[in-house]
């Protein structure tokens, strides 16, 4: 059954575990942005509520008509699961006519039915480090990296310091640190009013830190968080920020303040090639690997689909190479 109720629905996500990206206001953001969402209600012969599953649908061109996509979810309990599944199956085939759901599961092991098979068409990094929350500081700090712990006391004693974000105007100074920081590092960013729509549309959920000098902001860090689960959305810092090692104070800070809000799991958003995936390494001893990618095939044409992916996303990289060149 659909939830039309916001609250219901993240009363729901947050009681049971969920995942950020499962939230309501998730939701609503990639509905803004070329997408739609549908969540979803499942109960038991006894009507009981079951478990929930939040579905974004991109619509495709003709024949594939859409793709249904389930970002961290489902929030349902393991004897649950295949249930809920087949229910999702028969919802997204027969609503959204769609050529394929892919589930990105916030869990390290996915058991499926033979209908769903494992993609290597990734949207989410399945490679990651998930800190434990109830582990204590000095716990923490005792799987670090030498030099990590060193950056952190180091900025600690500059002249720096840390707030939370409250409004649109202070954000913005955020999104000016963001855009140098994809110029130095040479990676693509989202127009301006999807971050403000992230700001906007999660609130609460979504907490912004930053690093300040001389009131103005050197490095951010942007997080989407549940009642048990931060995951780190997006960050960067400018050339002072640099400088200082602003970003490891302020991202031990973040942490810390994660731990306060009574935070289980904090979850580094993924681990690609390059230099930030060598400063993530540098905070613990151990890295994450969660289950994958999962496709469930509802169409003659899932074919066309999984070999044009990986081709439309090699023609995206090279027309924005072609453009940073510009």
């Amino acid at each position: 059954m659909q939830c039309q109720n916001k609250t219901e629905w993240d009363d729901y996500i947050l009681d049971n575990g969920g995942h950020p990206l499962q939230l309501w206001g998730w939701g609503d953001l990639k509905a803004s942005h070329g997408w739609s969402a549908c969540r979803l209600f499942f109960y038991n012969d006894n009507d009981d509520l079951t478990g929930a599953i939040q579905v974004l649908i991109k619509k495709l061109p003709w024949p594939l008509k859409s793709l249904a996509y389930v970002p961290r979810g489902p929030v349902v309990a393991i004897e649950n699961r295949d249930d809920l599944l087949a229910g999702l199956k028969g919802c997204v085939k027969k609503t959204f006519h769609s050529v394929a759901i892919t589930i990105e599961p916030d869990e390290e092991k996915f058991r499926t039915k033979t209908d769903w098979n494992t993609s290597d068409n990734h949207i989410l990094p399945a490679r990651t480090i998930i800190l434990d929350l109830n582990k204590s500081e000095s716990d923490l700090l005792s799987v670090m990296a030498k030099k990590t712990r060193q950056y952190i006391r180091k900025s600690a004693a500059e002249n720096i310091k840390i707030n939370m974000i409250r409004d649109v105007t202070e954000l913005e100074k955020c999104l000016d640190v963001y855009d140098q920081t994809a110029q130095r590092a040479g990676f693509d960013l989202h127009d301006r009013q999807y971050y403000r729509d992230v700001f906007d549309k999660l609130g609460d959920f979504s907490p912004v830190f930053a690093a300040y000098v001389d009131n103005q902001p050197v490095a951010f860090l942007w997080l989407a968080i549940s009642a048990d689960t931060a995951y780190e959305l997006y960050g960067g810092m400018n050339e002072l920020g640099q400088q200082l090692r602003a970003n490891y104070m302020l991202k031990w800070y973040a942490i810390r303040k994660c731990k306060e809000w009574g935070l289980i799991r904090y979850d580094f958003g993924g681990l690609l090639d390059g230099g930030i995936t060598t400063f993530k390494k540098g905070w613990t001893d151990q890295e994450t690997e969660l289950a994958g990618t999962f496709d469930c095939q509802l169409s003659v044409f899932y074919g066309l689909w999984t070999k044009g992916l990986p081709m439309a996303k090699k023609v995206i990289r090279k027309s924005k190479s072609v453009f940073r060149k510009k």
